[in-house]
């Protein structure tokens, strides 16, 4: 059950159901087929939320947190039609990237989108350009479908004394987790997990499943503040058999207001990394 320190949870709305979005992206898959420029919504476009997302990423990715763009894994979750992923291959980010939504309409938007600007399911040539979208549902979908593998070489002695290269696949975590709008949807869903448990709650330690140690989680949210998204994914959230946690490691700043005497933001933007266990 929720921990009474933990934010209150928002009301159960629309936007929490899938139903929802697969009407909003059966409607946007209308619109791109009529008029190809017609890429469907940019959320957080008002802000200009996923340019600064690109331009944090371009100053700290490498220098902070160690992310070599040619080779480094990221995961979006939530990805709508696919923009975010889209910006940061245009950016130069040649690693494997991949967009997961439960709305299979989504992920149908996401991957025409893609077509369109030569950036999925291309030939051979423009393999290294492609962007790959999945229908996964974050909270339910199989770890196993969406962990990235990478080969690991070991050597051992032959009883001669000579060295033998084995290969083996491993399951690894993403290098950099995405998300922009996803986790608020989830907050506004009134569905319960086994344990009784809105489902909002249970959140990040997917995350934290989905993220190889040291691992960034980068979410932006218009329905929680800085303050509580720390209390969400930093206070909150733990994985009970391993011991890793989210540990706030930077924010983008957007333009500032004050009302009543409190200042505040439209958006939020928070950078967290994988801390302990492994």
């Amino acid at each position: 059950m929720l921990d009474p320190a933990t934010p209150a949870h928002l009301d159960p709305s629309a936007l929490g159901t899938k139903e929802y979005w697969d009407t909003l992206y059966e409607k946007e898959l209308s619109n791109h087929a009529d008029n190809p420029s017609d890429e469907g919504t940019v959320w957080f476009d008002d802000s200009d939320a996923e340019n600064k997302i690109v331009s944090f990423l371009d100053e700290h990715a490498e220098s902070d947190f160690g992310l070599d763009r040619d080779t480094a894994r990221v995961l979006d979750l939530g990805c709508g039609n696919g923009s975010l992923l889209f910006a940061l291959r245009d950016d130069g980010w040649r690693g494997a990237l991949l967009g997961v939504d439960y709305s299979e309409r989504s992920v149908e938007l996401a991957r025409r989108v893609g077509v369109s600007r030569g950036l999925a399911v291309g030939d051979q040539e423009e393999e290294e350009r492609e962007v790959d979208f999945k229908v996964w549902d974050v909270l339910s979908g199989p770890l196993s479908d969406v962990l990235a593998s990478t080969t690991t070489t070991t050597t051992t002695e032959t009883t001669g004394g000579e060295g033998s290269d084995e290969a083996s696949e491993t399951a690894a975590g993403w290098d950099l987790v995405l998300d922009k709008g996803t986790f608020d949807a989830v907050s506004l869903s009134g569905e319960r997990d086994a344990q009784g448990r809105r489902i909002c709650e249970g959140y990040g330690e997917r995350v934290l499943q989905l993220l190889r140690k040291r691992g960034i989680f980068l979410v932006t949210s218009c329905n929680w503040t800085e303050a509580e998204l720390r209390e969400w994914f930093e206070s909150k959230t733990q994985a009970p058999e391993s011991g890793a946690r989210l540990r706030l490691a930077s924010r983008i700043e957007y333009p500032s207001f004050s009302f009543g005497g409190v200042k505040g933001q439209t958006i939020s933007t928070l950078c967290f990394e994988k801390v302990g266990g492994r």
